[in-house]
């Protein structure tokens, strides 16, 4: 299996003790810095529109199996697979996002809750019932 990122995300996080654990508890406003051979996959992106954002979370650890939920000592320790927890063995972060502007191959979203520097691995748009 071969995965490479697509670009990566700039944002004012830097330190994931001080993360929001999701994006809708403070995340930051942020951008996705496409690579240049990526620009075609990216043209209609648009504001407005809701993506998943499909991250690498490189600096997970990938031997952890089970947690106690959002680091909480009072809940018991749960398999990760059962958890959003980004310690796991393939550490790949799902992000839900809103699309503020696209500028060239930079695209500005809100409530992103990655790190500065994170890789992109996907970007993908959110499907109504209209399918």
């Amino acid at each position: 299996m071969k995965l490479q990122p697509v670009g990566h995300v700039e944002s004012t996080l830097t330190d994931g003790a001080s993360a929001p654990r999701q994006g809708d508890e403070g995340a930051p406003e942020s951008w996705i810095v496409f690579a240049p051979e990526y620009a075609r996959a990216m043209a209609e992106l648009a504001a407005g529109q809701e993506v998943l954002v499909l991250t690498w979370l490189d600096r997970a650890d990938r031997s952890v199996l089970a947690v106690h939920p959002r680091d909480d000592a009072e809940r018991p320790r749960t398999g990760v697979f059962s958890t959003r927890s980004q310690d796991r063995p393939n550490p790949i972060g799902l992000h839900r996002v809103r699309i503020l502007g696209v500028d060239g191959q930079r695209v500005h979203v809100g409530d992103l809750e990655a790190l500065d520097g994170t890789p992109v691995v996907d970007v993908k748009p959110v499907l109504g019932s209209e399918r």
